[in-house]
C-alpha cells in the first residue's frame, strides 16, 4: 500500500508540473548551468555535430558515454531523463522488430544502431545544454549572437508560458473529471479508463489554447505599452542587457576538455574499429 501511494504521489500532474518548471528555469544547478550561455551553445554544437562525421560504432558508443557523463554533471531531472530512456528503449525494440520481420541481417541491425547512437548523442547533448539554461540566459545568448531581438524574446516567452500551459491543463482536466466520472468497470487491462482519460485530454486542448490566446494578447499589449519594440532596437538597451555575460576559465576548461574527449573517442574508434558492412 505504501509503495502504491508513493508511486501515485510521484506520477501526478502536480509532480510533472513542478518538474517542468525546474527544467525550464534550470533550478537544479550543475556544471553546465554555471557556464556562459554563449559558450554553452557553442559546446552543444561541438558535441551535437561530432557523431555525424563518423560511421565507426565504437566512436559513436564512446561519444554516447561522453554525452551521458555531461547529462549527469548537468543534473538533468528524472522527468525528461525518463522520457529519453523510454524513447531509447522503444527504438531498441524497433530495431529488433525491423530485423526480425523484414528479413534483416546483422548489417541491418548495425545500420539502425548507428543512426540510433547518433540521435542519442544529440539528444543527450540537448538535455545537458538546454536543461541548464534558464529563459533569460538563453535569450541573452541568442541576442549576443546577433539573433533578432524578437526571436530571442520569443524563446524566452515560450519558456515562461510552459508553467502557465501546465497549470491551465491541470485546471481544465480536474474540472472535466468532476463533470464526467470515470467508468465503474475498467474492462480488460483497464481499457475503458484509458479511453476515458484520452477523451478528457483531447477535450482539454481547446479551452487551454483559448485561455492561452487571451494571456498572449494581454502580455503583448502590456509590453507595447511599456515600449518593448523601441527597447529591442536601441543599442543602449542591448548593451545593458548583455553586460552580465562573461567568459570565464570554467567555460574554456569545459570546452577544451570536451574537445579533447571527442578526439579521444575518435582515437578509441580507430584503435578498436567497428563498422557496418
Amino acid at each position: 500500500m505504501a509503495l502504491t501511494r508513493t508511486t501515485h504521489d510521484v506520477l501526478s500532474v502536480e509532480w510533472i508540473k513542478l518538474e517542468l518548471i525546474r527544467t525550464a528555469y534550470a533550478t537544479r544547478g550543475g556544471l553546465v548551468a554555471r557556464m556562459d550561455p554563449r559558450v554553452v551553445l557553442g559546446w552543444y554544437a561541438l558535441l551535437a555535430l561530432a557523431p555525424w562525421f563518423t560511421h565507426n560504432l565504437t566512436t559513436l558508443g564512446a561519444l554516447f558515454v561522453l554525452a551521458a557523463v555531461f547529462v549527469v554533471l548537468a543534473r538533468v531531472g528524472p522527468l525528461v531523463l525518463g522520457l529519453f530512456v523510454i524513447g531509447l528503449i522503444s527504438e531498441m525494440v524497433y530495431l529488433a522488430v525491423a530485423a526480425l520481420f523484414f528479413d534483416g541481417d546483422l548489417d541491418t541491425v548495425l545500420a539502425l544502431t548507428e543512426v540510433t547512437l547518433k540521435l542519442g548523442v544529440v539528444s543527450l547533448a540537448s538535455l545537458a545544454a538546454f536543461v541548464s539554461l534558464d529563459p533569460e540566459k538563453l535569450s541573452d545568448a541568442l541576442l549576443a549572437l546577433r539573433m533578432p531581438a524578437t526571436a530571442a524574446f520569443a524563446v524566452s516567452y515560450g519558456y515562461r508560458m510552459m508553467p502557465i500551459l501546465v497549470e491551465e491543463f491541470s485546471t481544465v482536466l480536474e474540472s472535466a473529471r468532476l463533470r464526467e466520472p470515470a467508468p465503474s468497470r475498467g474492462g480488460v487491462l483497464g481499457w475503458r479508463h484509458l479511453v476515458h482519460w484520452a477523451t478528457l485530454v483531447v477535450r482539454a486542448f481547446y479551452p487551454i489554447f483559448l485561455n492561452t490566446a487571451k494571456s498572449v494578447r494581454t502580455t503583448v499589449e502590456a509590453l507595447e505599452a511599456r515600449g518593448f519594440t523601441a527597447a529591442t532596437i536601441d543599442p543602449r538597451a542591448r548593451a545593458i542587457r548583455l553586460a552580465s555575460l562573461r567568459v570565464t576559465g570554467l567555460d574554456l576548461a569545459v570546452v577544451a576538455a570536451t574537445l579533447a574527449a571527442v578526439v579521444g573517442c575518435h582515437l578509441i574508434g580507430a584503435q578498436w574499429p567497428l563498422h557496418r558492412g
